[in-house]
C-alpha cells in the first residue's frame, strides 16, 4: 500500500510537465509585461546603424550643448496629420538629446493670428523661441534647424562684405562662377554676407568684420584700393581669392603685403586620375598642424591655382601655408598635350604654397590680425563648392578669419543614402543560408531534441 509522501510524488510526476510548462508561461508573461512597464517608464534608443542615421549628428548635438536656457519649438501644422507626425520624429531626437526643449503644436488655421505674428505661410512651419529671440524656418530638416538654433545662441551677428562692382564674383550670384553656395553657408552660419561696392562709398563700413575679395575682370579704381588698404589699417581680416594672370589693378595691395606669385599654374598629374579630366588643378591632401586645418582629412582641389612665393611684407607673420602635391609644378606653357616639368624656365617643382595665411599683432589693440590669400576662387564657385573637401576648407579659412565669432559646425547637408547593390555571389549566398542553412540548423536542432527525449525515456 502507497504512503501518502509516495501518493503526493506520484501526483507530482503525473502533472509535472503540465506545471512545468504552466510556470514558463508564466514567467514570459512577467517579462513581457516588466519590459512594457520599463518601456513606458524609461525613453532609451540605441541606434546600431553604421551610419547612425537615427540620431542627431555630432554636430546638432555640440550646438545643443551650447545651450543654456529652455529652447522653444512650436510647429505649425495640425498634429494629427502625417507632416506633423514626420516633422514630430525629427524634433524627438532634439528632445531626447535636451530635455529642456519645450515642442507644440499650433494648428494655422485654428490659430491664424499667431501664424500671422510668426510670419508662417505654409504648414509644417517651425517657429524657434530662445531667451527672446525668435526665428521661423521655413525649411525643416535637421541642418536648418541646428543652424537656426546655433544663430538664436549668438545674440550678435558680425558683418562679412564681398567685394563686387567690377566683375568679380557675386556671392548672391547663381553662375557657375559665383559665390552663391558659399553665401548661403554664410547665411546659415550667422554671418551677414553683403555686397560692397566701393565705387559708391568712401571706405569700409567699421562694423565689417571680414572682406572677401575676388578677382575683378575689370581694375578697380584706385581709390577703392585705397579704401581696403585703410580697412587692413584699421586691423580687418581679409579673404583674397586671385586667380591666374594678371592682377587687373590689384598690384598695390600685393606690394602692400610684400605678396609675390610664381608665373604659370599649378598642374598636377594626379587630378586626371581623380576624374578632372586636366592636369591644371592644384590638390591640397596634406594639412600643416595648425588651428586653420584642424579637422580637415578630404583633399581640396583648386582648378587653375596660383602658387606663391612665402614672403611677407614687414610687420606680417606668415603663419601657416597649404600647399600643392610633392609631385606637382608651376607650369608656365600652354595646358595642352603632355606636360613636363621645365626648370630652366623657372618652373619650381612641388610642393608649392598656394594658400598663404598672413597675421599681424596690433600695436593698439593687442588683437590678432589675420588674413589669406588663395590662389584659386574657382574652388569656391558654385560649380566646385561640393566637391571633395572644398566645402570644409572654405568654411576652415572664413572659421578662422572670423576669430572670436565662436562660429559653429553645422551639420553636412543630407544626402540620398547609398543604394545596397549585391553581385551574384552575395545573392547566392544569402538565397542558400535562408533556404538551405537556416531551415538544416532547425531541422538537426529538431531531430536532435527528439532523439535526445527517445533516450530519455
Amino acid at each position: 500500500m502507497k504512503t501518502r509522501a509516495q501518493a503526493i510524488r506520484v501526483l507530482v510526476h503525473r502533472f509535472e510537465r503540465a506545471l512545468a510548462d504552466t510556470l514558463f508561461a508564466l514567467l514570459l508573461l512577467g517579462c513581457v509585461v516588466a519590459a512594457g512597464w520599463l518601456v513606458a517608464r524609461h525613453d532609451r534608443i540605441w541606434d546600431w546603424t553604421q551610419s547612425e542615421s537615427h540620431r542627431l549628428t555630432r554636430e546638432s548635438r555640440a550646438i545643443l550643448e551650447r545651450l543654456e536656457a529652455p529652447l522653444r519649438l512650436t510647429v505649425f501644422a495640425d498634429p494629427q496629420t502625417p507632416l506633423a507626425r514626420m516633422i514630430g520624429q525629427l524634433l524627438e531626437r532634439y528632445a531626447h538629446e535636451y530635455p529642456e526643449l519645450e515642442i507644440r503644436y499650433l494648428d494655422p488655421r485654428r490659430f491664424p493670428e499667431q501664424a500671422r505674428e510668426a510670419e508662417v505661410s505654409l504648414q509644417g512651419q517651425i517657429l524657434l523661441e530662445y531667451r527672446g529671440r525668435r526665428e521661423t524656418l521655413a525649411e525643416v530638416g535637421e541642418r536648418s534647424i541646428s543652424a537656426a538654433i546655433a544663430r538664436l545662441i549668438r545674440p550678435r551677428h558680425a558683418w562679412v562684405a564681398i567685394i563686387e562692382g567690377h566683375g568679380e564674383r557675386a556671392i548672391a550670384g547663381e553662375r557657375d562662377t559665383d559665390l552663391g553656395r558659399l553665401g548661403r553657408e554664410l547665411l546659415e552660419l550667422g554671418l551677414i554676407a553683403r555686397p560692397l561696392d566701393l565705387a559708391t562709398t568712401s571706405a569700409v563700413p567699421d562694423n565689417t568684420r571680414l572682406v572677401v575679395l575676388s578677382q575683378p575682370r575689370l581694375p578697380p579704381f584706385p581709390g577703392e584700393i585705397e579704401a581696403l588698404i585703410d580697412f587692413l589699417d584699421r586691423g580687418g581680416h581679409l579673404l583674397w581669392l586671385m586667380d591666374p594672370g594678371p592682377p587687373s589693378g590689384l598690384e598695390p595691395l600685393l606690394e602692400h603685403l610684400g605678396l609675390a606669385a610664381l608665373p604659370g599654374q599649378v598642374v598636377d598629374p594626379e587630378a586626371e586620375r581623380l576624374g578632372f579630366g586636366t592636369t591644371a588643378v592644384a590638390v591640397i591632401d596634406d594639412y600643416a598642424p595648425h588651428p586653420l586645418t584642424e579637422g580637415l582629412t578630404a583633399p581640396a582641389l583648386l582648378p587653375g591655382a596660383l602658387a606663391f612665393e612665402t614672403q611677407v611684407a614687414p610687420g606680417w607673420a606668415l603663419a601657416t601655408y597649404l600647399t600643392s602635391r610633392a609631385e606637382s609644378w608651376n607650369e608656365t606653357g600652354t595646358l595642352s598635350g603632355p606636360l613636363t616639368r621645365d626648370e630652366v624656365i623657372g618652373e619650381r617643382a612641388g610642393p608649392l604654397p598656394v594658400v598663404l595665411a598672413l597675421t599681424r599683432t596690433l600695436p593698439e589693440s593687442e588683437r590678432e590680425q589675420r588674413l589669406v590669400v588663395v590662389g584659386d576662387g574657382d574652388f569656391l564657385s558654385n560649380a566646385q563648392f561640393g566637391l571633395q573637401g572644398n566645402r570644409a576648407l572654405g568654411l576652415a579659412l572664413l572659421r578662422w578669419l572670423s576669430e572670436g565669432e565662436d562660429l559653429p559646425e553645422l551639420p553636412p547637408p543630407p544626402t540620398a543614402a547609398e543604394p545596397l547593390e549585391l553581385d551574384e555571389r552575395h545573392r547566392t549566398l544569402i538565397g542558400l543560408g535562408a533556404l538551405v542553412l537556416l531551415p538544416g540548423v532547425f531541422l538537426i536542432g529538431g531531430l536532435g531534441m527528439r532523439w535526445s527525449r527517445w533516450r530519455g525515456r
